[in-house]
């Protein structure tokens, strides 16, 4: 938006006294996720980055304590707006008006927006202010309407309406505040939104394009929209990399790449057996769990675990995360090394791999390079592994995180 535009003030309407929602309580203070639902309605206000400030509309007997609440919920999650608080009305169109009294004289557009329309996305209010940039001096979101509309009366249709000509109409809508203004002044009868008076008053109202996301919450079923879906699966990641030095015969451990024994192959300097394809697995695997390493589990100066056999260390970091609800899901490995050849014993390796994982073999991946002579592989003076582990887990649900007050 230009800097040559000075930014709309919002209205958020937080007045009405209506419980259809049968929540014991106005429906625009219930909670969700931790906030009232007004406040997502300020947060999405903030987030567009286009708004210069909010006037909230309460009810009158609970302004004072509606103040000390936006007091709280500002300090830990502040706007970046001012804002100022205003009593409601007996009709929505008097919460109009007064909070209108409010927004400074130097503004010139509004925004009103009904705070039991908590789901409002910030792109939706840039699309109000962009229309009004353009020189609106009235504007409206609406979706199409895509049930069939009957009138009726006693019980009987009297009319059907082209459902092509008619849209259902939502908040954030946008004014030019003086004319909007003057609308509320010469208002002949009580308006159900205020772009009807604006009608009233000759201006023509401009239409953009809604969201259908943005619903009302207005009737007992529609709380079901504020509960929260189970928690989606996290995804973790973790890397893994070993390295073990060739020996000298019967200075070593005899190689082993994924506890498949390599005839013919140098022997590895190791405390435990030097497993380094199963070393690398392992840390991993510790990787996606976020817990270290091998070398702090199993540290080369414990006796325990001498000549160890890595598969015993694997399983034991396995049962770390399945403590951890983390369910692996596959894992690709690359060993690098001059000599051996691996590739005889790539199949062998794979499926023993993905036996001791408890995966199928097709979410278990082995490659095998060399590194054409370069550094101390391509000298052969020893191997390495390089290893990534994919898991699941479970992320929080989101209704737990509440701010403290």
């Amino acid at each position: 938006m230009p800097d040559a535009f000075q930014k709309p003030w919002a209205l958020i309407l937080a007045a009405g006294q209506s419980n259809r929602a049968a929540a014991g309580r106005p429906k625009q203070f219930l909670p969700w996720r931790g906030v009232p639902l007004y406040w997502h309605s300020a947060r999405a206000m903030s987030h567009s980055a286009c708004i210069g400030g909010i006037v909230f509309v309460f009810p009158a007997d609970a302004r004072n304590e509606e103040e000390k609440r936006l007091q709280d919920l500002h300090r830990h999650d502040n706007l970046g707006l001012p804002f100022l608080t205003a009593d409601g009305g007996p009709l929505r169109q008097d919460s109009v008006r007064l909070g209108l009294a409010l927004v400074p004289q130097t503004v010139k557009h509004v925004l009103i927006h009904d705070a039991a329309r908590p789901f409002l996305q910030p792109a939706l209010i840039r699309g109000v202010c962009a229309t009004l940039h353009q020189g609106a001096v009235a504007v409206v979101p609406a979706v199409p309407v895509t049930d069939t509309i009957k009138v009726v009366a006693n019980n009987l249709v009297t009319a059907t309406l082209p459902r092509n000509t008619l849209s259902a109409v939502q908040t954030p809508q946008g004014f030019r505040l003086d004319l909007l203004r003057r609308a509320h002044a010469a208002a002949r009868a009580p308006m159900t939104d205020d772009a009807a008076l604006m009608e009233q008053a000759g201006h023509d109202v401009r239409v953009i394009a809604g969201d259908a996301a943005n619903t009302k919450i207005t009737w007992t079923g529609d709380l079901d929209l504020l509960a929260d879906p189970p928690p989606m699966p996290c995804p973790r990641v973790g890397f893994g990399y070993d390295v073990h030095r060739y020996v000298g015969k019967d200075q070593g451990r005899p190689l082993k790449l994924g506890g498949i024994a390599i005839a013919g192959a140098p022997e590895v300097a190791a405390h435990s057996d030097g497993d380094v394809l199963l070393h690398a697995l392992a840390d991993a695997l510790l990787g996606c769990a976020g817990m270290d390493d091998i070398g702090r589990h199993f540290p080369d100066s414990d006796e325990r675990y001498n000549n160890i056999s890595s598969t015993v260390l694997l399983d034991h970091v396995l049962e770390l995360l399945r403590n951890q609800n983390i369910v692996l899901q596959n894992v690709d490995m690359t060993i690098i090394a001059q000599k051996p050849r691996i590739y005889p014993y790539s199949a062998e390796i794979r499926k023993n791999v993905a036996r001791l994982l408890g995966l199928s073999v097709t979410r278990v991946n082995l490659k095998a390079t060399t590194e054409e002579g370069l550094g101390f592989t391509g000298r052969c003076e020893g191997v390495k592994v390089c290893a990534i582990a994919s898991a699941l887990t479970d992320l929080p649900n989101l209704s737990q995180t509440t701010l403290a007050f």
